[in-house]
């Protein structure tokens, strides 16, 4: 098998949490081109359908619309039942629905840090619970988890303190539950982007338009990524050339960290 084939996803059945737009979206169509079977899973129905068929045009690949809410038990759970019932199995989870709150704590309700907790962190929690009953009762699989490097690092000048702290709930249930899944032929891993142009850092920008310029300050290669740029390591986690890798978090971040 050569090289590039490696990276190659066909027959495989991947299933991608907030899959309608932003990173998301990027990561099912790459996942797609590489020729998995792709199910877009969203909370809002319509945007998901427009975005599988889209995906479905631009790649050939197969690909359905399941709304979920991350959040709710019963929700996951009909979303991995759909997932079965049309493509007969599940061999990739990407774990991406996240939302962010801009709230300093001083001023953050509960509802607030629940809201960012449950979707960031449970969600993670329960999507790849009933995704990993078929990968575990199969031939294994892979999870990969959108992270971020807010995970690591102090953010500033923005107040998230609810984001960050799920983002590294997330790092440490990773390497957890690769522990504990290797056994099983699952790999579990995250890709932590940096700064990457969607909705979470647009709602940035309404609040301080010049927080781009502060963020870009801090970075090596100074820019805002787009979408596109986070997809193929994920495709790369999800593929045969990571083999080898579980337990482990690849920053994207423009080179935010090093400094």
């Amino acid at each position: 098998m050569g090289v590039l084939d490696r990276f190659r996803l066909d027959d495989q059945t991947a299933i991608v949490t907030g899959g309608n737009r932003g990173i998301g979206r990027a990561i099912a169509r790459a996942l797609g081109e590489a020729g998995a079977d792709v199910v877009v899973a969203n909370r809002n129905a319509d945007s998901g359908a427009v975005a599988a068929e889209e995906i479905a045009d631009a790649t050939g690949a197969e690909t359905l619309a399941v709304p979920v809410d991350v959040a709710d038990e019963d929700s996951v759970r009909s979303m991995v039942d759909s997932t079965l019932a049309e493509f007969g199995d599940v061999d990739i989870l990407v774990n991406n629905a996240g939302i962010v709150v801009h709230e300093g704590i001083e001023d953050m309700t509960l509802d607030e840090w629940n809201s960012v907790v449950q979707t960031n962190l449970t969600g993670v929690f329960l999507c790849s619970k009933y995704a990993g009953e078929p990968m575990r009762a199969g031939d294994g699989g892979s999870i990969v988890s959108v992270s971020s490097m807010s995970a690591f690092v102090a953010n500033y000048p923005q107040r998230q303190v609810a984001y960050n702290a799920s983002k590294g709930g997330v790092e440490s249930f990773t390497r957890q539950l690769a522990s504990e899944w290797a056994e099983h032929g699952i790999r579990v891993n995250t890709v932590a982007p940096g700064y990457i142009r969607t909705d979470n850092t647009d709602q940035a920008d309404a609040v301080d338009p010049d927080i781009d310029e502060v963020w870009k300050g801090e970075m090596l290669m100074e820019e805002i990524a787009p979408p596109e740029d986070v997809a193929p390591t994920v495709v790369y986690l999800a593929s045969d050339a990571a083999r080898y890798v579980t337990g482990a978090s690849v920053v994207v971040d423009g080179g935010y960290m090093v400094r």
